[in-house]
């Protein structure tokens, strides 16, 4: 299959209201062998992919910088046409660690500016201390102004051309935007049809923050039954279509529009999920998937668990 031209969503809360495509390749820590990531990469370039999603926890981003170089010395690319994001991780999250931290990524990426940095989380910890998951004896207070204030000084050096967060409820982005100059572009998070969020969505829709959409298939850290792909109904509604469960899943994503970032190496999946934008879903069909049993897959990042990350927010 050739190339395919990929929608963008404009991030509203940027002021040269910047393009993201709404589709991008997710990379995650189960990262097994570099070559295998760098002829994936080039692969998604191939197939009309150039939106790149990385972080400095996932030991992806040397990799991904790798893959991305070899793709523009071989024209496949420009710099221009990609749009690079990458996270800041809890050990930096403090004011004075934020602009080395983005360097740092830069630097393993082997690029001169990101098109939209993240906050990973919205916790800070032992700068120095990396330990996935985090030992919740390590967290330190976060000071989201004074960290949203480095950001906003990125900004203005170049160093990236958005800026948002990750993983962050209402009530937490409520909080940065009392005290945010620049509001943030983007909130990624878990979403998919078995974690749809709804609160969130109308908050974020409101407040002008365009909506990533990370394990957006329920894969990932899911353990026993996959309530999305294995669900019969949205076998039902996909065998209807002529599509599989997971096409479903992202063209629901796509008509809400929230923007997503599966996580797939296989040449075959990475072109059907880019096969969502010549159809739609019913009204029956967003009907059903209404009534589908709501519950979060991934708690967080800390050992134990932390009561109020997601301030119970459904």
């Amino acid at each position: 299959m050739g190339s395919v031209e990929i929608p963008s969503k404009v991030l509203t809360n940027t002021s040269a209201h910047i393009k993201m495509p709404v589709v991008g390749m997710g990379s995650a820590p189960d990262f097994t062998c570099k070559k295998d990531t760098k002829e994936a990469i080039i692969e998604a370039i191939k197939q009309g992919y150039r939106h790149f999603d990385t972080a400095a926890a996932y030991g992806s981003e040397q990799a991904l910088g790798e893959a991305l170089n070899e793709a523009i010395q071989l024209g496949l690319v420009t710099r221009e046409e990609l749009f690079v994001t990458s996270k800041l991780w809890v050990t930096e999250n403090h004011p004075h660690l934020v602009i080395p931290a983005l360097q740092k990524s830069l630097k393993t990426l082997q690029l001169d500016y990101l098109d939209l940095y993240l906050i990973h989380w919205p916790l800070s910890s032992q700068p120095g201390k990396f330990s996935f998951p985090i030992d919740v004896a390590d967290l330190l207070p976060f000071d989201v102004k004074g960290v949203w204030e480095s950001l906003e000084e990125a900004l203005k050096l170049g160093l990236t051309k958005a800026i948002g967060v990750s993983n962050f409820s209402v009530k937490k982005l409520q909080k940065l935007l009392s005290v945010a100059t620049v509001l943030p572009a983007v909130n990624q998070v878990e979403m998919n049809l078995a974690w749809q969020q709804k609160k969130l969505r109308e908050f974020c829709n409101e407040n002008g923050i365009v909506l990533t959409a990370f394990s957006p298939l329920r894969k990932g850290a899911s353990r026993g039954a996959n309530e999305v792909m294995e669900n019969d109904m949205l076998k039902e509604i996909a065998d209807a279509h002529g599509k599989s469960v997971a096409q479903i899943s992202l063209r629901w994503l796509y008509e809400q529009g929230i923007t997503f970032v599966p996580k797939s190496y296989d040449k075959e999946r990475m072109g059907q999920n880019l096969s969502i934008f010549d159809w739609t879903l019913t009204k029956e069909d967003h009907e059903k998937i209404d009534q589908i049993k709501q519950n979060r897959l991934i708690p967080g990042p800390t050992k134990p668990s932390l009561n109020d990350l997601w301030d119970d927010e459904i």
